[in-house]
C-alpha cells in the first residue's frame, strides 16, 4: 500500500548566511511540505556573532553541530554540513532536504541529492544566485516567508499595499506574465484553458523560485487576475481554470 506519512525533510541550516530572526517563520513554512524530522544548524558557536542563533537553536529544539573554522577565512560550516547531508542521504532515512543558505556552494550538494531521486527545497535571500536556485526543485525566499501577511495586496485592489513591504520590494504583477505563458506553453498551445492546479505545477517545475508573494499576491489566482491578462473562473467540480484573453 502506499505511504500516508508526510514526507521526511531533512533541514539544514547555514546560521552563519541566515538572520536568526526569521527561523519560526521558515520552520512554519516548511510544515507545508513535509514532517523535518531532521533540524540542524551549523557554525562556530564560540563566535559572538552567533549568539542570537545559539538562543533560538535552544528554544526550537535545533541540534546545534559546531564547525571551528582551522584557517581564517575557510568557512567550516560548509564543510561540515555538505558531510552530514551526505551521511543523511545515504542512511535513506529521509524523503528530502531542505537547504537553508544563501550560498552558491550548496549547488553541487543540491544537485548530487537530487541524483538520489529526492527532493531539495532552498530557503535563502533574494541576492541567492541562480545557480542554487535553479538547482532546487523548489526555492522560497526569505523576504517572502518573513514579510508575512501584510505585505500582500488583496486581490480586489490593485493598487498599493496597505503596508509597504518591510524586507523587500515586490514586482509589479505584470512581471509575472511572460512566466505564466511560458508555462501554459509547456502544457500545450492549442488549449484554450488551463487548470489553475496544473498552471502553478509547471510554473514551479520551470521556474523553482517562482512565488506569487514576489508579486504581492497571496494565491496564483489573485496574481493572475491582478495582471489583467488573465480570466480566472470555476470550472466543472469547482476547479478553477485559467484563460488567457488574448
Amino acid at each position: 500500500m502506499p505511504s500516508t506519512h508526510a514526507p521526511r525533510l531533512a533541514v539544514l541550516i547555514d546560521a552563519d548566511n541566515i538572520p536568526a530572526r526569521h527561523i519560526e517563520a521558515v520552520l512554519d513554512e516548511l510544515a507545508t511540505y513535509g514532517e523535518p524530522s531532521v533540524r540542524r544548524v551549523y557554525g562556530d558557536w564560540s563566535s559572538q556573532a552567533l549568539s542570537q542563533w545559539k538562543e533560538k537553536a535552544r528554544s526550537l529544539g535545533l541540534v546545534m553541530h559546531q564547525q571551528s573554522a582551522n584557517t581564517r577565512g575557510k568557512n567550516a560550516s560548509d564543510i561540515g554540513l555538505v558531510i552530514d547531508a551526505m551521511d543523511i542521504l545515504h542512511a535513506g532515512k529521509v524523503d528530502g532536504f531542505v537547504l537553508v543558505s544563501s550560498d552558491s556552494d550548496f549547488t553541487r550538494l543540491a544537485s548530487r541529492i537530487r541524483e538520489d531521486g529526492l527532493q531539495v527545497i532552498g530557503v535563502g535571500e533574494k541576492k541567492t544566485p541562480e545557480s542554487l536556485r535553479n538547482v532546487c526543485n523548489r526555492f522560497l525566499f526569505l523576504e517572502n516567508i518573513a514579510a508575512g501577511p501584510e505585505a500582500i495586496v488583496d486581490a480586489t485592489s490593485p493598487a498599493k499595499p496597505a503596508k509597504e513591504p518591510t524586507k523587500a520590494e515586490k514586482d509589479p504583477p505584470s512581471k509575472a506574465i511572460p512566466l505564466v505563458l511560458a508555462a501554459m506553453k509547456k502544457i500545450g498551445i492549442e488549449e484554450d484553458t488551463y487548470s489553475l492546479g496544473q498552471l502553478g505545477q509547471v510554473l514551479t517545475q520551470l521556474y523553482p523560485d517562482f512565488d506569487s508573494r514576489s508579486y504581492g499576491s497571496a494565491k496564483l489566482s489573485d496574481l493572475l487576475k491582478r495582471t489583467g491578462r488573465f480570466d480566472v473562473q470555476k470550472g466543472e467540480g469547482n476547479h478553477l481554470i485559467v484563460r488567457d484573453k488574448a
